[in-house]
C-alpha cells in the first residue's frame, strides 16, 4: 500500500525556489533515502511531507490528501525527526517520549493509562528504561538520538520522516541509529523516508535513493542504480570511485592530483 506520495509538489522561500515540481511515492515497510548536495531542498521535501512547509501540488498520506488533515490528525499518521529537535531544559526522557501521544490526548486531558504503557513500552524497545527519570539533556548524543525517535514512534505513525538524524554523531553511534531505524521499519511496517549525506549509509539502509538538485528529482531508483562515479561527480562536485559492499555500494573519494605544484 501507497503511504504517502506527491505529485508536482513546488516551494520556496522568500521567491527562492526550494521544491520544484516532486513527485514521490512510498509504499509501507518502504525506506527511501533523499541525498543531494547542499541547499538541494531536502529539508524543505521533509518539511512539505509533514505539513509544516506551504507548497503547492498534492501530498497523500494514505488515502486522504495532506491538505484536508487536520494537524492531530496528520500527527497520528506521521512523525517527524527534525535535524534540530527542540530538547526542553530539565524535561525527563520519559516526559519526552510522551509528547509523542500528544495527538490521542484529548484538548485539556491528561495523559490515561494506555498512554503511560504505550511510553514504558517504547523506552523498553530502545534500551531507554533506566533513563527514563533523567533529564533528556544529560544523555549522550546516541542515547539523545534514540529518545527522539522514541517520541516519534510513540506517536504509532505509519510514516517516519527523518531530516538527517546522524548529524553530529559519530561512526558508531550513526550506525546504531540507523540500525534501529531499519529495525523499526521492519517491525512496525513504517514508510520511512529521510535525507543522509552520507552515501555509503544512504546506500546500505536505503531501498531507494533519490537525488535532489535545486529542488529537483535528477535521479531515482536502486542504490547500485543511481551511485555512479559520474553523477557523483556531476552533482556532489566530488571525485569517487563506487566499489560493491556487503550491503550496497561503497564510496570512497578519491584525492585530485594537482596538475602542477602550487
Amino acid at each position: 500500500m501507497t503511504m504517502v506520495s506527491c505529485r508536482g509538489l513546488s516551494a520556496a522561500y522568500n521567491g527562492t525556489v526550494v521544491l520544484d515540481g516532486v513527485d514521490l511515492s512510498v509504499e509501507d515497510g518502504e525506506w527511501v533515502v533523499v541525498v543531494g548536495p547542499n541547499g538541494s531542498g531536502k529539508t524543505s521535501l521533509i518539511r512539505a511531507l509533514s505539513g509544516s512547509l506551504p507548497a503547492e501540488g498534492e501530498v497523500t498520506i494514505g488515502d486522504r490528501l495532506l491538505g484536508d488533515m487536520r494537524r492531530r490528525d496528520i500527527a497520528a499518521q506521521v512523525a517527524v525527526v527534525p535535524q534540530t529537535p527542540v530538547i526542553p531544559e530539565g524535561m525527563t526522557v520519559s516526559d519526552y517520549v510522551m509528547l509523542g501521544r500528544t495527538p490521542y490526548i484529548p484538548y485539556w486531558g491528561t495523559e490515561g493509562p494506555a498512554d503511560v504503557a504505550r511510553v514504558a513500552e517504547v523506552l523498553g524497545s530502545l534500551d531507554l528504561l533506566p533513563f527514563a527519570n533523567r533529564p533528556i539533556t544529560s544523555l549522550s548524543g546516541g542515547e539523545r538520538q534514540r529518545a527522539v525517535l522514541g517520541r516519534a514512534l510513540s506517536q504509532d505513525a505509519s510514516v517516519l520522516l527523518l531530516d538527517e538524524p546522524t548529524t553530529a554523531l559519530d561512526l558508531g553511534h550513526q550506525q546504531q541509529v540507523l540500525e534501529l531505524v531499519h529495525q523499526l521499519r521492519d517491525r512496525h511496517r513504517l514508510a520511512v523516508i529521510s535525507t543522509l549525506h552520507d552515501l555509503t549509509f544512504a546506500a546500505a539502509y536505503g531501498d531507494r535513493l533519490i537525488v535532489l538538485v535545486e529542488g529537483r528529482v535528477v535521479a531515482s531508483g536502486k542504490p547500485a542504480e543511481v551511485l555512479e562515479p559520474k553523477l557523483i561527480e556531476e552533482y556532489f562536485g566530488a571525485t569517487v570511485e563506487v566499489l560493491q559492499g556487503p550491503d550496497g555500494p561503497v564510496v570512497l573519494p578519491v584525492r585530485r592530483r594537482p596538475l602542477r605544484p602550487v
